[in-house]
């Protein structure tokens, strides 16, 4: 395989970089072996530091296993790898080579989110849960812009999400706002159904707000699942729901 030497500065990044995607692109396939250290090296034009920094990098991903004394081994992805790899790829304007990611990315939202809002409603202290309403009309009253509307509601979610008291839902959060986890820039058009569902946001806030779980989780579950049934629909025929 052929590789592009890389810049002089931040050597390690570039060799990380294209080694990730031969692996994530399946260039190299699960169990095969990488060249060794000085045959990376030379392939690469660097010196072997930033080759076994980059190897490092690439290990804590879950894209490799380094045995000492032995070869350095491909991992399969999709068994050993987390969330950490798709927002590498993000930052670097790429994305998994997963058809339907998007749709994935969104269930994976949803199933958070319902339990994040019943949660939220039976958890949260009542000054947390009071603010919500309010949010929900500073978010209504940005419609129809869908892009002002994406926004408000990201920070709409981190409040319940924080709310629910589950760190473990918080990290993941954090990873889905992050770069939309390696699917690229969703458009605003792609959530249009949830977006502009006003008046669903308003139940799921005063739900929450009243300490009611189980409205709030089915409210949650409705707006959240709007775009996985939708055809997605772009134009002025999309109307706000208040």
């Amino acid at each position: 395989m052929a590789f592009v030497p890389v810049p002089r500065a931040s050597v390690s990044d570039h060799v990380f970089a294209q080694l990730r995607d031969a692996i994530v692109s399946g260039r190299y396939r699960p169990d095969d072996p990488l060249p060794g250290e000085r045959e990376l090296a030379a392939a690469f034009e660097v010196n072997r530091h930033a080759v076994r920094e980059a190897l490092r990098r690439l290990q804590q991903l879950g894209l490799l296993r380094i045995s000492q004394g032995g070869a350095t081994r491909v991992l399969d992805w999709r068994a050993h790898a987390g969330l950490d790899l798709a927002l590498s790829l993000v930052r670097d304007g790429d994305v998994l080579p997963v058809e339907h990611l998007v749709r994935d990315m969104l269930e994976m939202r949803a199933c958070i989110g319902v339990d994040a809002a019943r949660h939220c409603a039976e958890r949260a202290p009542e000054t947390l849960r009071l603010r919500l309403p309010r949010l929900v009309e500073e978010f209504a009253a940005l419609a129809p812009d869908l892009a002002a509307m994406g926004e408000a509601n990201i920070a709409l979610w981190r409040l319940i999400v924080d709310g629910c008291g589950n760190t473990a839902y918080l990290l993941a959060f954090n990873s889905l706002v992050a770069g939309a986890v390696a699917v690229g820039d969703v458009p605003p058009q792609r959530r249009a159904a949830e977006l502009l569902d006003v008046a669903g946001h308003r139940r799921l806030g005063a739900a929450i707000a009243a300490g009611h779980g189980d409205e709030a989780a089915a409210q949650a579950h409705t707006l959240l699942t709007a775009d996985l049934t939708t055809t997605p629909t772009t134009g002025p025929e999309r109307e706000c729901r208040a």
